[in-house]
């Protein structure tokens, strides 16, 4: 999850850490609200497709013959990390600064849920996810540490933090790429992502490594290997912060093609999906031409399709929807391509004011995305599955989400967020370039 915070007037609801993007007009409320929106409205989609089977049932199956909500509100996640992380990765001008604030901005509350979880399984009504008991506990903790646990063959305590392994993943790429100055070829990147994912999506292992290795051996040389990268990243020296980049690149790369959970075509998928995102930052920023950054989308999105088509196979999953190959291709390109064209609408019409109300729900929605399943086990201990639909229990079940959402933002992200700008310290570390960042740049041909 993406860290633009809804610029209010308020000077102590301004993070230090938000990027200065163009286009939005003097008003500094709508300058990055448009993103807070998308954000909101990606958290509470997710929020909802979860309660929707427990109480609206009938108006969930019927959304279901046709599009993911829960995929689409990660989809629109995924887009506004990719248009978001370089920006903030270029204002904050050293890679360290960079992971330091990621860290704080996403493990506080990452703990406080984990540990949430934990307490519900002991003394509650939680229970363990499917294949995480059978887990040595330390293994299990470490790989939830590294927040890749999606691609070390470990359950997820929390049924959403797989997309967290994903965002992890896109950091580790998009550092690599600044540290070989790169990071302006995100069209192609975006494309090559998605060429891999049609000629060898199919054809990539699942798993490879955690079945030839063994799990705890993988997690060791994960957790290790990352911890190294991101020592080196934080040394303060650039020779250092280039090498700790590069690592965590490869092992990021690494574990993408050849350890996933979900078949390597959609965790390419996704991946390019968040460079699509990057790519059209670049063209807001014209550092891409407007025509070559649609082209891009529209063409990431047939290869995301394409492969779906070629390789889903017999058995679809939870990310794709449907009960059967080719109702799962329909709603995966329906869901992807709503998600694209939610985007761009809301990038069309950023400088228009947004409803405060969804804006908000963007500030905290991190902590709607991981606290909402905990609700959800707790609610179902007093109340069943219903039969029919049941609004009034929706509403109910938002009514003790979003003050939760609120409480747990002030006191656990917003504290986090503080203690990494003083961490980050002065600015340090691998420089960035700069040259050609300032608006009206010349658009560059593919970015």
């Amino acid at each position: 999850m993406s860290d633009v915070a809804w610029l209010q007037s308020s000077q102590a609801y301004r993070p230090a850490h938000v990027p200065d993007l163009p286009g939005a007009g003097p008003d500094p409320d709508r300058r990055l609200a448009w993103l807070d929106a998308l954000r909101g409205l990606g958290a509470l989609m997710v929020a909802l497709h979860h309660a929707g089977p427990r109480y609206l049932p009938e108006l969930s199956a019927t959304v279901l013959r046709y599009v993911n909500p829960g995929t689409y509100g990660v989809l629109v996640f995924f887009l506004v990390s990719g248009y978001i992380i370089p920006a903030s990765l270029e204002r904050r001008g050293s890679l360290r600064r960079f992971w330091v604030g990621r860290i704080c901005r996403l493990y506080p509350l990452l703990c406080v849920a984990l540990a949430a979880t934990a307490l519900l399984v002991l003394w509650g009504p939680g229970r363990l996810r499917e294949g995480l008991g059978e887990r040595d506990p330390l293994s299990v903790l470490l790989a939830h540490g590294t927040m890749l646990q999606d691609l070390l063959g470990v359950p997820s305590a929390i049924n959403v933090l797989w997309t967290l392994s994903y965002e992890m993943v896109f950091y580790f790429l998009v550092t690599a790429l600044f540290a070989l100055r790169l990071h302006r070829r995100s069209a192609p990147t975006a494309l090559g992502l998605a060429a891999l994912a049609v000629a060898a999506g199919g054809a990539l292992p699942v798993a490879a490594l955690t079945r030839g290795l063994g799990g705890t051996t993988v997690i060791a040389a994960t957790a290790l290997g990352a911890a190294v990268a991101l020592c080196a990243v934080a040394s303060g020296r650039a020779p250092w912060n280039r090498a700790g980049a590069l690592l965590g690149g490869a092992l990021a790369s690494v574990l993408l093609l050849f350890n996933g959970r979900i078949p390597p075509w959609q965790g390419l998928a996704l991946l390019s999906l968040m460079f699509t995102g990057t790519v059209l930052y670049r063209m807001e920023r014209g550092q891409l031409g407007r025509a070559a950054g649609v082209t891009v989308a529209v063409t990431v999105l047939a290869a995301c399709v394409l492969s779906a088509a070629l390789h889903i196979g017999s058995r679809p999953d939870a990310v794709t929807g449907g009960g059967d190959p080719e109702s799962a291709v329909r709603i995966w390109a329906v869901t992807a391509g709503l998600a694209l064209l939610t985007f761009g609408a809301a990038m069309a019409l950023r400088r228009h004011r947004v409803p405060r109300w969804l804006a908000f729900c963007g500030v905290i929605s991190y902590s709607l995305y991981l606290l909402h399943p905990l609700v959800l086990e707790v609610c179902d201990l007093a109340v069943p599955w219903q039969q029919h639909d049941t609004p009034l229990l929706m509403a109910a079940y938002l009514a003790l989400l979003l003050p939760l959402a609120m409480l747990a933002h002030r006191l656990v992200e917003l504290p986090g967020q503080r203690v990494g700008r003083v961490l980050a310290g002065p600015l340090g570390g691998l420089p960035l370039p700069r040259g050609g960042e300032q608006r009206g740049a010349r658009p560059a041909a593919l970015g």
